[in-house]
């Protein structure tokens, strides 16, 4: 990763000596810069994305952004829209990438592996790179109440496995009945629950809270994580991609925008799971506003003054 980083600056360098030698101008004034366009997916944890990125590059550059919060269809829509230049950046996953957008198979390719090829195929083809991991991994997981994970000691989902048939397990229709969902975690880890229940999405924390069910399907970021009784188990047999976020952006954004990247890289590597799912919670549970919760964070870690 840290060799694709370096090739993202050497570019950068490069492109600022031609225009030199050339006699071009490079880059925009500030004053005559159009505003930043931040495109978001609509959930909690890009729109807290979206404002964190916003203050990174206002506060360390002379450019203004403006957020887009909230794209249905997610990538599918977002990436054409990034194509056209309707917007130059968003924050994106790692997995999501490389399947929907490169049309790969994730399935057992090397974080490292998978991050160098995004880098190559996406200036390659979209004249696009990404920049900075933020050190969270948004993936599959499975939950499990901390009751029970304190009764059987759990930590890993083979430890589940071993003691499945004690366990009920509730999660949403889709999950339930998609390949890669629950049939897959049963067959690699050799589950057979005492029972399996159908749940609404938006329930199944709840289901899990009042002991209706012991365990789950969820993200590694959801905002339950980050204030109830539930453990997110150990994928100890690596079933699921990551899905790590950093920020995908417009080559010629860069190219444009001088100190860009070194304001974008300030977002390398400054939340884990725990502190993305205790973010969300701040926003879904404490009703705290999205940019609050984006500035009170980066204030704490030091990135910005108070």
């Amino acid at each position: 990763m840290k060799h694709g980083r370096e090739r993202i600056l050497k570019a950068a360098a490069s492109a600022v000596a031609l225009s030199v030698l050339l006699g071009t101008p490079f880059g925009v004034s500030a004053a005559d810069a159009e505003p930043l366009r931040i495109a978001t997916k609509p959930m909690t944890e890009q729109y807290i994305l979206g404002e964190m990125l916003k203050l990174v590059i206002e506060n360390n550059t002379d450019y203004t952004c403006e957020i887009t919060k909230g794209i249905g269809g997610g990538t599918s829509n977002i990436m054409p829209a990034m194509e056209k230049g309707e917007f130059d950046l968003y924050p994106e996953y790692t997995s999501s990438g490389y399947v929907l957008v490169l049309g790969h198979d994730a399935k057992g390719v090397p974080d490292n592996e998978m991050w160098e090829q995004l880098l190559q195929e996406y200036h390659d083809t979209y004249g696009m790179t990404w920049i900075a991991h933020y050190g969270f991994n948004n993936t599959y997981c499975i939950t499990v109440s901390g009751e029970a994970a304190r009764k059987y000691n759990l930590k890993t989902c083979s430890d589940m496995a071993a003691v499945s048939d004690q366990l009920i397990f509730g999660g949403n229709p889709d999950y339930i009945e998609r390949e890669d969902g629950f049939p897959a975690v049963c067959s690699t880890y050799g589950c057979q629950f005492k029972e399996v229940k159908s749940i609404d999405i938006g329930l199944k924390y709840a289901a899990l809270m009042n002991g209706e069910i012991d365990v789950t399907n969820g993200y590694t970021t959801d905002a339950q994580l980050g204030v109830q009784d539930v453990v997110a188990l150990e994928d100890d047999k690596h079933l699921q991609v990551n899905y790590f976020c950093s920020t995908v952006v417009r080559e010629d954004t860069l190219d444009s925008h001088p100190g860009l990247s070194d304001a974008l890289m300030l977002m390398d590597n400054i939340l884990s799971d725990t502190e993305m799912a205790k973010l969300n919670a701040r926003v879904e549970t404490d009703g705290l506003d999205e940019a609050e919760a984006a500035k009170e964070y980066l204030v704490e870690k030091g990135i910005l003054e108070g």
